[in-house]
C-alpha cells in the first residue's frame, strides 16, 4: 500500500518524505486555503513546489464543476509536472472529463466517492485513482472500511485497474483497517501516519534497553 499525505503545508511534507515512507501527496482548494495561498498564480506555484520535493504522484484539484471547465483547468494542472494528477470530482461532467483526460495522456484522480456505484463509473471512465472519503462517510453513521473492502471487491472481479486511494482518514487505526480491506492507496495527515510509530511496550522496552545499557558503561 502507498502512503501519500493530505496537505498543503510544505512543512509537513517536508517531514513526512524524510521519514522515507511518502509515495506522493494529496491537496485541495481546502487545505491550499488554510496555508493561505491564494490566487492562481500562487496556488500553480505550490503545486510546482510540492513537486520538487516529493518524487511520486500529487494530487490537484480543479474547481470547475462544467466539462469545458474541467478540461481546460485540468490541462494548465498537468502542464505543472509529469507528476500531477488531475483531482476531479464526482459528479456527471467529472467523469465526462476523466474520460477524456484518459484519452489524452492525463492522469486523473476522481474525488468525493462515497459509493460503490460510483467507484464503478469512475473505474470505466479510466480515473488513475479513486478517493473514496472513508472519514465523512463515518460521520453519517455508515461503515467507510466497508466501502473500500466492496469496492476492492468489485475492482478485482472486473479487472478494472483503477488504485483505491483512501481518503478522509481520521486515524492511525484508519490506516491499517484501509490496508486490511483492499485500499491501494492512503492519504493521511501527519499526525495519522506517526501515529503508527506508537505503542506502549515500544516505549517501555527501549526504556529497558537504555536502563540495563549504562550498566554495561
Amino acid at each position: 500500500m502507498k502512503f501519500f499525505i493530505d496537505t498543503a503545508n510544505l512543512d509537513q511534507i517536508k517531514e513526512a518524505n524524510e521519514l522515507g515512507i511518502l509515495d506522493g501527496v494529496t491537496t485541495n482548494p481546502s487545505l491550499m486555503a488554510k496555508e493561505g495561498v491564494k490566487g492562481e498564480a500562487a496556488v500553480m506555484n505550490h503545486y510546482k513546489t510540492i513537486c520538487e520535493m516529493v518524487d511520486g504522484d500529487i494530487s490537484a484539484e480543479v474547481i470547475s464543476t462544467d466539462f469545458k471547465g474541467i478540461v481546460e483547468e485540468g490541462k494548465k494542472l498537468a502542464a505543472i509536472h509529469p507528476n500531477i494528477v488531475v483531482k476531479v470530482p464526482m459528479i456527471k461532467d467529472g467523469v465526462k472529463a476523466i474520460k477524456w483526460f484518459k484519452d489524452n495522456g492525463i492522469r486523473t484522480n476522481c474525488t468525493l466517492v462515497f459509493s460503490a456505484g460510483q467507484a464503478i463509473l469512475a473505474a470505466k471512465a479510466g480515473a488513475t485513482y479513486l478517493s473514496p472519503f472513508i472519514g465523512r462517510i463515518d460521520d453519517s453513521n455508515w461503515d467507510g472500511i466497508d466501502l473500500i473492502a466492496q469496492v476492492a471487491h468489485i475492482y478485482s472481479v472486473q479487472g478494472f485497474k483503477t488504485e483505491i486511494l483512501a481518503a478522509s482518514i481520521r486515524s492511525s487505526i484508519h490506516i491499517v483497517k484501509c490496508a486490511e480491506a483492499g485500499a491501494d492507496v492512503c492519504t493521511c495527515p501527519l499526525p495519522s501516519i506517526l501515529g503508527l510509530l506508537n505503542h506502549p511496550l515500544t516505549d517501555i522496552g527501549l526504556a529497558k534497553f537504555l536502563e540495563d545499557a549504562k550498566k554495561t558503561q
